[in-house]
């Protein structure tokens, strides 16, 4: 298998037209609760791929470790 695919753009995936998976749902679920959004009934794996990496950079929760600690003091 090679590594590049684990990081293809969505837009490239041979799949990316089928419907959304089972996990993938159920994760997005999670995180569009939590950011107060709603799902759209039927979504591609692509579209949903898209909307997990959108509410993950918007989540204090998942979003990437750039932003400076708590103050505490």
């Amino acid at each position: 298998m090679n590594t590049d695919d684990a990081s293809k753009d969505v837009d490239d995936w041979v799949t990316g037209d089928e419907p959304a998976t089972g996990p993938q749902l159920s994760y997005l679920h999670t995180l569009a609760r939590e950011a107060n959004e709603a799902v759209p009934e039927e979504l591609s794996k692509a579209e949903a791929s898209r909307m997990i990496e959108r509410f993950q950079q918007e989540s204090p929760r998942t979003a990437a470790d750039d932003k400076p600690p708590p103050h505490t003091g």
